[in-house]
């Protein structure tokens, strides 16, 4: 089963949009969206839609989304994977990597830790 993304609220919807432009064949949803948890969920409900259906997590939010994970994997828990965007980065490389990562990673390669992106500093 390929990689598949959730895009958290908080990031621009220019990341979903560019992503499925060059990657048509990438499953790319954002909180909101009709097949997604609604506008304002709770991260740790976030957490249980993506163990649900097999999405990672992509996701600005790097100081509360480990404890919600260390929550999540406590109550015995998984998730696909949790990719935190580098600050430091550009839409660019980001885009590059989440690319990278759908066409060259194994799904389990991310399960049940925080990852980001772009992989390299």
């Amino acid at each position: 089963m390929p990689i598949k993304y959730l895009i958290d609220e908080n990031l621009p919807p220019s990341y979903q949009k560019q992503l499925l432009h060059r990657q048509p064949d990438l499953t790319v949803l954002s909180i909101g969206d009709k097949d997604a948890p609604p506008k304002v969920t709770l991260d740790p409900e976030i957490l249980l839609w993506c163990e649900a259906n097999g999405f990672i997590l992509v996701t600005n939010n790097r100081s509360s989304m480990p404890v919600h994970l260390t929550e999540h994997l406590a109550e015995a828990h998984h998730v696909p994977g949790i990719l935190v965007l580098r600050d430091t980065a550009s839409m660019g490389e980001i885009l590059e990597d989440l690319i990278l990562i759908f066409l060259a990673a194994d799904k389990s390669e991310y399960q049940d830790i925080i990852g980001y992106v772009p992989l390299k500093r």
